[in-house]
């Protein structure tokens, strides 16, 4: 017996250090980002990224703080875009998921593969691009930036249908039916409620895909006022120039001063990345739960 808990007590150790290593080694290139962007454009260019730079800077920052109307709007749009696209994206997935999840329910085998078939096959780029700015006239709208690839994917809804499958009594559902409750008061009231975990994991997952999004932006949005953050962190990058004209010349008399390009790239990217930073601790004590139940096969 000591013997045993001996054994547990040096893997755990050695899990401990294992993941303590592997969670520095995740670190330290955004430890890397984060230095870079208050380092002296100069000693960036001469001597390269550095852990410990030769001469420190806040030039990045102060000329951020100079385009806050361009960034604010850009993050304005980041955050509508995300919240919007992550609270309409949770509602039609439970919802759609729910009767996938249902046994009695004669249409969720043809459900379930219609929403499976879509995770081996889609239309491409070209068909989906046409759809969404011709037939649907998204182009150059909020709505481009929410809609498309993101709104609803099948990987969340079967996760989900598998997490009610696997965590929701059927009994309870049956005693409900029992009183009275209708589908809808069913799902609302008891499915719901008790789907914290995988609510919260699909929640995680869709926001960090909209919050990084560059893509829609890219195939449906040619107006600078509609850019997110990452795509104004994209423009930056492809061309500092963007950044110094104040974004295609929408900042009136922008001033044209030496702009410190690359520190500023690293400040960018930390202010792109940092909401999520803040928002993770948050959720992540549902995070393990929601993917390992909803994961198992129903």
């Amino acid at each position: 017996m000591k013997t045993r808990l001996g054994g547990e007590r040096s893997f755990r150790r050695f899990a401990l250090i294992t993941l303590g290593i592997m969670t520095i080694l995740s670190l330290l290139p955004v430890i890397l980002i984060v230095i870079a962007s208050f380092t002296d454009e100069n000693s960036l260019i001469a001597n390269g990224y550095s852990y410990f730079p030769a001469k420190w800077s806040l030039d990045a920052y102060f000329y951020m703080i100079k385009q806050a109307k361009l960034i604010t709007r850009a993050y304005g749009i980041s955050f509508f875009v995300t919240i919007t696209g992550t609270l309409l994206s949770v509602l039609f997935t439970t919802t759609l998921a729910y009767p996938m999840s249902r046994k009695d329910f004669k249409f969720s085998k043809i459900l379930t593969f219609l929403v499976f078939f879509t995770m081996l096959f889609n239309g491409g780029v070209v068909p989906s691009y046409m759809m969404w700015s011709q037939f649907f006239h998204l182009k150059n709208t909020i709505w481009a930036l929410i809609l498309p690839n993101y709104l609803i994917t099948a990987f969340n809804i079967m996760l989900v249908k598998n997490y009610y499958q696997n965590s929701i009594p059927d009994a309870l559902i049956e005693a409900a039916e029992i009183d009275g409750a209708s589908e809808l008061t069913i799902f609302w009231k008891i499915v719901f409620p008790l789907s914290t975990p995988v609510i919260a994991t699909i929640s995680l997952f869709t926001a960090l895909k909209y919050w990084n999004d560059w893509v829609n932006a890219l195939y449906y949005i040619t107006k600078p006022q509609l850019y997110g953050i990452q795509n104004l962190l994209l423009r930056i990058m492809d061309n500092i120039q963007f950044l110094k004209s104040g974004g295609a010349g929408e900042i009136a008399g922008a001033a044209m001063v030496d702009l410190p390009g690359t520190s500023v790239r690293m400040a960018m990217a930390v202010v792109g990345i940092l909401p999520i930073i803040l928002i993770y601790p948050f959720v992540q004590k549902y995070f393990i739960k929601g993917v390992v139940v909803g994961a198992v096969k129903g």
